[in-house]
């Protein structure tokens, strides 16, 4: 077990499935004390802490909608209560649909909104105060090379709020700098279980082959990158966004 993140805190949002789950247990592996937070997944949340405790690690499972101000308020509070402290927040909760901006519906971007951007604030509102009390804190903002470029025309929605999550970031690097960091990874096609199907896998195809590394990543690829950020060794990096691609040609040109 390494100790990168000895001593920390951390808040995973969306942290039972995919890249939130692969960043909790690396997290964990690094010495952190790891929040995993869920909506929905609370048997895949319980699971994650049951694999960080096995390995040796220290994690709890908070369950709260990041779009929901009062629940978010509610697992603040009880984070605050546990701990004393939040060093570091992953606001990896996202949502995704498809859609084309002249026909799609406005609640579709409404949902996507909630979710993917306002979640975010919602988290860095009220993790601030928390960072701000020790002079130190990590925010990582897990975006989306969607959020670079309008690559495919059914990713419209989508595409606005990961653009505006990047936007965001830069925004809140300014005013919590210097004492807190804040950053944004945007990962390309990553393997996860979003990946199941004919559609899919006839998609992931066409994406893989304007990939320079012939390949999806991996979540833990992903969880890798967002270490670094969170870890001591970013500590003069913020406001980037940091592309975890596999250098996809229709993306390289545009990478943060």
């Amino acid at each position: 077990m390494g100790q990168r993140l000895a001593g920390k805190v951390a808040l995973v949002t969306g942290g039972a499935r995919g890249i939130g789950r692969a960043t909790a247990l690396v997290f964990a592996r690094e010495g952190a004390e790891v929040v995993v937070n869920y909506v929905r997944h609370a048997t895949a949340a319980r699971e994650v802490v049951e694999a960080i405790l096995d390995g040796g690690g220290s994690a709890t499972a908070l369950g709260a909608d990041v779009a929901n101000p009062d629940q978010v308020s509610r697992m603040f509070q009880e984070i605050e209560h546990r701990f004393t402290r939040l060093d570091i927040l992953v606001n990896n909760a996202g949502l995704w649909r498809p859609g084309r901006g002249l026909t799609m519906d406005g609640s579709l971007l409404d949902d996507l909104w909630s979710v993917n951007l306002k979640g975010a604030l919602n988290c860095a509102q009220l993790a601030a105060p928390l960072m701000n009390r020790h002079d130190y804190g990590r925010i990582v903002n897990v975006s989306s090379v969607a959020g670079l470029a309008m690559a495919t025309p059914d990713n419209t929605p989508y595409t606005l709020t990961k653009s505006a999550l990047i936007a965001l970031t830069k925004r809140l690097a300014l005013e919590l700098g210097p004492t807190v960091t804040v950053n944004a990874v945007c990962p390309g096609l990553i393997a996860t279980d979003m990946m199941e199907g004919d559609q899919a896998r006839h998609t992931t195809a066409g994406i893989v082959s304007r990939t320079i590394l012939g390949r999806a990543g991996t979540p833990a690829e992903v969880a890798n990158a967002i270490l670094f950020l969170a870890s001591e060794e970013a500590s003069f990096v913020t406001a980037q966004a940091l592309t975890v691609d596999g250098g996809r040609t229709d993306f390289v040109s545009r990478s943060g």
